[in-house]
């Protein structure tokens, strides 16, 4: 018998119990992105995120140093801040009105607290959490003491691309989160599927050579590259839709998808990542957020003049198109690879829950499918 593509039952993707253990086991125990350095740009500026099991919050403190907290009050454990913002001096509780200062410590009671008044403000301080910085991008840890962000990433450091995030800008417009009605897994598994490239994206993503495409897996963390197809290459600089954000001698789709959920799509022209959030056993929620060449308006003005007779006449269009489209708003006509991509996710969940449920062999290109599989299961210590 071939091998079959699964190493996960069914219940990984569609029950309460497994979801649960994942926050516990994987998302609690792990770096998890937050935003930024620019983000938080002055004392008193914050953000929030969800890891797991934790709400956790970073901000720059009086001194300009990043600190992470756990978002928990300590009098009645009541959520303390939004999920971003910024404050002056104090991050103050709305229930009770504790108040402490940005680099955690307990500073103020009610009155009505007066046995407070005499106990050691320094033993009800916020609960430290970690953050550390990885390609201007801010992460945090709940863990007080997590290894550094280095530790975590270091092996795949000079492997996501050339790109030097730091540099570049985000891109007016182009941050928006949405949700697919899949289980997280299965968002993971599409994105690091090699085989559905060639297939699903056959006319949205033609522009890059999928059969020569180069993937592995270096611990935990997935990576990927593959090289524009010829047409896409010669001159290529006539055909970028934005100012080139890489030198002209490294041509090509960087696609890594660090565990757990952290995807990063960079290309010649732009640099994007893609933040997976499992929200129940069969919704995720995605952050994009897409950053750009430092260059001005008129800079992609005129690249995009530059680049458009070849869009133009290069023919992006649907996996469906004209009589094979349900409606105008079919998914599969769209012609944008994101939501051909939803669609595929989607309809594999639906089919999770039938008793006829089965899938077949694996191709070589699904292989990252089966070793995040592999993956998940030894995080949950799953035989």
């Amino acid at each position: 018998m071939p091998q079959m593509y699964h190493e996960l039952p069914a219940e990984a993707y569609t029950s309460q119990e497994w979801f649960d253990r994942e926050q516990r086991e994987i998302f609690s125990k792990t770096w998890r992105f937050a935003g930024f350095m620019e983000d938080l740009p002055e004392p008193g500026h914050y953000l929030s995120v969800q890891a797991g099991l934790n709400n956790l919050f970073i901000v720059m403190g009086r001194d300009r140093r990043l600190r992470a907290f756990h978002n928990i009050c300590r009098h009645r454990g009541t959520q303390l801040i939004r999920a971003v913002g910024k404050t002056q001096k104090a991050l103050t509780c709305p229930y009770h009105d504790w108040t402490y200062d940005l680099e955690g410590n307990l500073i103020s009671v009610p009155d009505e607290y007066r046995e407070y008044k005499s106990v050691d403000k320094s033993c009800l301080g916020l609960k430290p959490a970690s953050v550390d910085i990885w390609k201007g991008m801010l992460f945090v840890h709940p863990d007080p003491n997590a290894s550094s962000i280095m530790k975590w990433f270091g092996d795949v450091d000079d492997k996501v691309g050339p790109h030097v995030p730091e540099e570049l800008v985000e891109h007016e417009d182009t941050s928006n989160t949405y949700e697919i009605k899949a289980n997280w897994k299965i968002v993971v598994e599409n994105y690091i599927d090699v085989y559905h490239l060639s297939h699903l994206h056959s006319n949205t993503l033609q522009m890059y050579d999928h059969a020569n495409a180069q993937y592995g897996w270096y611990g935990p963390h997935y990576i990927f590259w593959e090289p524009p197809v010829e047409e896409f290459a010669k001159d290529q600089n006539k055909k970028l839709q934005m100012p080139r954000v890489v030198p002209k001698d490294q041509n090509g789709a960087w696609v890594p998808m660090l565990f757990p959920g952290v995807g990063i799509g960079a290309s010649e022209d732009v640099w994007n990542v893609f933040i997976i959030t499992p929200l129940a056993p069969d919704r995720t929620r995605i952050l994009n957020r897409t950053r750009v060449a430092n260059a001005s308006g008129w800079e992609f003005s005129k690249q995009a003049t530059r680049s458009a007779s070849f869009w133009n006449n290069f023919g992006i269009k649907g996996k469906y198109d004209g009589d094979d489209a349900y409606d105008e708003n079919d998914p599969m006509a769209s012609g944008d690879f994101t939501q051909e991509d939803i669609y595929a996710c989607e309809q594999q969940q639906k089919s999770l829950t039938s008793p006829y449920f089965e899938v077949g062999p694996a191709a070589v290109g699904e292989s990252p499918v089966v070793q995040h599989q592999r993956v998940v299961r030894d995080w949950l210590q799953e035989e």
